[in-house]
């Protein structure tokens, strides 16, 4: 969320980003409320201004039947106008939600997400001497994964993944979280059910209220209880990712600059609906409902400079971990039509797919600068001792499906074989190829 003062003081500024997202938000009519909303702050404070004086005439003896009459008078007042003051604020905040970051300078304008811009190839793409199986004939063929039982078990776009594929993944994982902490990124575990309020902070619903068509997060349905015995009245949400958990953890406080920047990486089972991919990839592993995943959260100073250069240094620690696993990919800088309204500046790094014969998404930074953090109230005291809000940061180490993908289909053999990575051999017992069982 911008600072409405910073919107008012730059309205075509923020008109042109909204353009440039493709998201529709009634800047001027956004104003009008916002004038609105303060002079009626300014006349509930007046009248409780008042009220209080009355109040305090009335300490130092009996009030005056007159007097009483007009504490009542003003009180009455008071909740008309906080009243209609809810009505507007509640108008204030559908359009406040949707107005978006303006994007970096270097951010690509676009009018599509086939307008993201390539910066970067690394690794050939390996020419085969046979003709290359895909992940799913590579994988029943090893018996790591079995199609048929998840239907049975699970749902559409569910799995089982097992024996040698179910070390393989525990292996990514354990490598990455442990490659972040040597980057000197906190390991955490963070919940995966969370409450309504730190998903639509962080900004995973697409506006202010949760929407199961448009946003790609699964709501608990099943209410729990308070520590009273009372029924639970809050939303529950599966997390996506850990990013609002990790985001969550620091909500409502105020930070110390000396303590900046925090720099946290989270492992998590993740969910995903998978709501606007109807029809799309139905038979691959591409796109599932749940996978795991190590993220990179930075929470930092107000510096836009440093933000960027911090960002880099995310996208480099992603970029080592292809490099390690020998992936081939390729960096895209978002285009302003593909970003979110949060971001500010946005990569993706695509590994090479061999089967498909393309490139395809399997990790993504993003720089907020203090849109979430002004939902979040997260704040730090500068050096001068002034509160500003955090600048927040986050970026895929690592997940589980698409890398894996990516592996089986880059590290097959003639024999249906697939070698595995050298650097995950030490967590899978040394296992280094994996063979059929026939």
């Amino acid at each position: 969320m911008l600072d409405i003062k910073f919107i008012r003081e730059n309205p075509d500024k923020v008109k042109l980003a909204a353009k440039q997202k493709n998201i529709k938000v009634d800047i001027d009519w956004l104003i009008k409320i916002d004038d609105e909303r303060r002079i009626i702050i300014s006349k509930i404070e007046e009248l409780r201004t008042s009220r209080n004086e009355i109040a305090n005439l009335a300490k130092s003896g009996k009030p005056t039947p007159e007097a009483i009459e007009e504490w009542k008078r003003l009180k009455e007042e008071i909740a008309k106008l906080e009243a209609e003051l809810q009505k507007i604020e509640d108008a204030y905040m559908d359009l406040m939600v949707k107005v978006p970051t303006i994007p970096s300078p270097d951010t690509p304008v676009g009018s599509s997400e086939d307008q993201n811009v390539e910066s970067e190839k690394w690794w050939e793409i390996r020419k085969f001497d046979f003709t290359p199986k895909n992940h799913i004939e590579l994988a029943e063929a090893l018996d790591i994964i079995d199609f048929d039982r998840w239907v049975k078990t699970a749902w559409f776009r569910g799995y089982y993944l097992k024996n040698e594929w179910t070390l393989l993944v525990m292996a990514m994982m354990n490598y990455a979280i442990n490659k972040m902490a040597q980057k000197w990124y906190a390991p955490f575990i963070p919940p995966t059910l969370i409450k309504w309020d730190f998903l639509f902070w962080s900004g995973y619903f697409k506006w202010r209220e949760y929407d199961s068509e448009e946003d790609n997060i699964y709501e608990i349905a099943t209410s729990d209880q308070e520590v009273d015995g009372s029924k639970a009245k809050e939303k529950k949400f599966l997390i996506g990712t850990a990013e609002p958990s990790l985001l969550a953890y620091y909500a409502g406080e105020t930070l110390k600059e000396e303590d900046l920047p925090i720099k946290m990486s989270g492992y998590s089972p993740c969910y995903r609906s998978e709501i606007w991919s109807y029809g799309k990839d139905t038979k691959w592993l591409y796109r599932v409902h749940e996978f795991m995943k190590i993220e990179q959260v930075v929470i930092m100073k107000a510096d836009i400079e440093e933000s960027n250069r911090i960002q880099d240094e995310m996208l480099w620690i992603s970029k080592e971990l292809h490099r390690d696993l020998w992936l081939p990919y390729r960096i895209l800088s978002i285009c302003t039509w593909d970003m979110s309204a949060g971001k500010y500046r946005a990569f993706d790094i695509e590994a090479w797919m061999p089967w498909m014969g393309r490139y395809w998404e399997t990790w993504s930074a993003s720089n907020f600068l203090d849109w979430q953090a002004r939902r979040l109230n997260v704040k730090y005291i500068d050096k001068n001792w002034d509160r500003k809000f955090v600048y927040m940061l986050n970026d895929t180490a690592l997940p589980s499906v698409r890398p894996l993908i990516a592996i089986l289909e880059n590290y097959q053999q003639a024999d249906w074989s697939v070698i595995v990575p050298e650097v995950l051999r030490p967590y899978m017992w040394g296992i280094s190829v994996i063979r059929t069982k026939k």
